[in-house]
């Protein structure tokens, strides 16, 4: 490490780059091209640094603390510090910062929210200010407030919650006191009360509206549902008004039952005891014991089901299996023309996913085991080994967490390029590192002061950086 350093006071960077811009002596400085796109990657400080600069994005970060990408084809750039700290998201005029999911600030413009800030202390404050100030509130929990399309309801107003408050979702409001003993429903054709968990009821007349394409009306069917002692007593009625009504009667812990055209259900001991399940619409039929660890059903949808030893269920392209739960389990869906399966032994330790392209033959697949390798396939052959991988396999899909922490870990990285056959494999962040594009080859080893390079017009050795020896392609025999 100390001669690098020396060296390089003396020598620049670019003085030492080879003929593609290459220059590799990991783990203090690497810069080389990407295998599986187009451009360049540049490492320092063995996990600590990197960036990458591809045709779509750019992008650099300093492993675990901070990482920022821009992709300004689409007008997109975020930011993260330390993950799941804070994160930042700009999307065109449109953004969002965010500390430990609780602290929010966004904004932007749009045709709904008129340029709209919205600030956020989650659970305690919240707030929008708008070019338009009729769109402006103000929310400070429990005290007072106002609050529009959050927590699930697209109006929300309360004062000193909860003694009172009020939400609306779509046409319902409902208005709480001493939330959630004393409520109180309308809306459209609806009607409803409740002193909870004591007894409560609520009604609702069929409706008619225009349906999506706009050329008939639909019937939008009606119900009548009440409490006494809630969960122990129920007893409702849904679907009213249309061709399949249903009524249900619940008496915890002894009855359950639901009729209706195109389903029946009967339970005894419910949930716990011995349920049968007549579908009449999908055609199947079940019976479960100790629901749900053991349940039987035969006809459109079989499922053999003995909790945890032995499971088996298949229904409409879906299937699902496990011995000894959860040692080993496996799903799979069948909708072509995808195709995806899935094999897990004890949640996460293993997992191995494929997706299929049934009509093409194309197929991607990735395989987790924890904590020692990560390896993907996509659906145009590329394929990548990370060894080892501890965060990888609990969130699969979570960009943040391959770009702020993969890096501190990936000890072995193997890349391969289907298209061009180009590849590539580095050990200890470029300690070691080869290349291979089309019928080159490099080789560079120990901060690069050992290194080795094949072309078609020859191989050179550099040893302290120094070229020591060139010898020119074999032309053949002369004639």
């Amino acid at each position: 490490m100390a001669i690098w350093l020396a060296f390089c006071l003396f020598n620049p960077v670019s003085a030492l780059a080879d003929e593609d811009g290459e220059f590799v002596a990991g783990p203090a400085y690497s810069k080389f091209k990407l295998t599986l796109q187009s451009g360049y990657r540049e490492e320092a400080l063995g996990p600590f640094y990197y960036s990458q600069q591809t045709t779509e994005q750019s992008q650099f970060a300093f492993p675990p603390f901070y990482c920022h990408t821009l992709t300004p084809d689409v007008g997109w750039s975020e930011w993260e510090f330390l993950y799941p700290i804070a994160d930042y998201r700009r999307f065109g005029s449109e953004y969002r910062l965010q500390f430990i999911e609780f602290l929010t600030f966004s904004g932007g413009k749009s045709d709904l929210d008129h340029s709209a800030r919205l600030f956020t202390v989650f659970p305690f404050y919240f707030q929008r200010r708008a070019d338009d100030p009729s769109l402006n509130y103000t929310a400070v929990v429990p005290f007072y407030g106002h609050m529009e399309n959050r927590l699930f309801r697209d109006d929300i107003k309360f004062v000193l919650f909860p003694l009172y408050s009020q939400t609306r979702k779509k046409d319902v409001v409902t208005d709480n006191y001493l939330y959630p003993i004393f409520a109180r429903s309308r809306g459209d054709h609806l009607s409803g009360w409740e002193v909870w968990p004591l007894v409560g009821e609520e009604h609702k007349a069929p409706t008619m509206v225009t349906n999506y394409y706009a050329d008939k009306m639909d019937i939008v069917g009606g119900y009548d549902k009440s409490f006494v002692l809630f969960p122990f007593f129920s007893k409702g009625r849904a679907g009213i008004g249309t061709t399949n009504p249903a009524s249900t009667l619940t008496l915890i812990p002894f009855y359950n039952k639901l009729r209706s055209p195109s389903r029946d259900e009967t339970s005894y001991g419910w949930p716990l005891g011995y349920n049968l399940v007549d579908d009449h619409g999908k055609k199947y039929v079940e019976r479960d014991i100790l629901w749900p660890f053991i349940v039987s059903a035969r006809g459109s949808k079989t499922v053999t089901h003995y909790l945890p030893f032995y499971s088996h269920s298949a229904s409409g392209g879906l299937e699902s299996d496990f011995y000894a739960w959860p040692i080993y389990k496996f799903n799979r869906l069948n909708s072509p023309p995808l195709d995806r399966r899935r094999i897990r032994i004890f949640f996460f330790l293993y997992s191995d996913t494929v997706e299929k392209n049934t009509e093409s033959g194309d197929f991607k697949r990735r395989v987790d085991f924890f904590p020692f390798y990560t390896f993907h396939r996509d659906l145009d052959g590329n394929r990548r080994l990370q060894i080892f991988s501890l965060l990888e396999p609990f969130f699969p899909n979570n960009r943040s967490v391959t770009r702020e922490y993969s890096q501190l870990w990936s000890v072995w990285r193997a890349e391969h390029n289907a298209r061009t056959g180009d590849a590539s494999q580095s050990l200890l962040w470029n300690l070691y590192r080869h290349e291979k594009t089309g019928n080159a080859r490099k080789f560079s080893l120990l901060f690069g002061l050992f290194q080795y390079q094949s072309t078609a017009e020859g191989r050179s050795w550099r040893i302290f950086y120094c070229h020591i020896g060139k010898k020119a392609a074999h032309s053949g025999p002369k004639s």
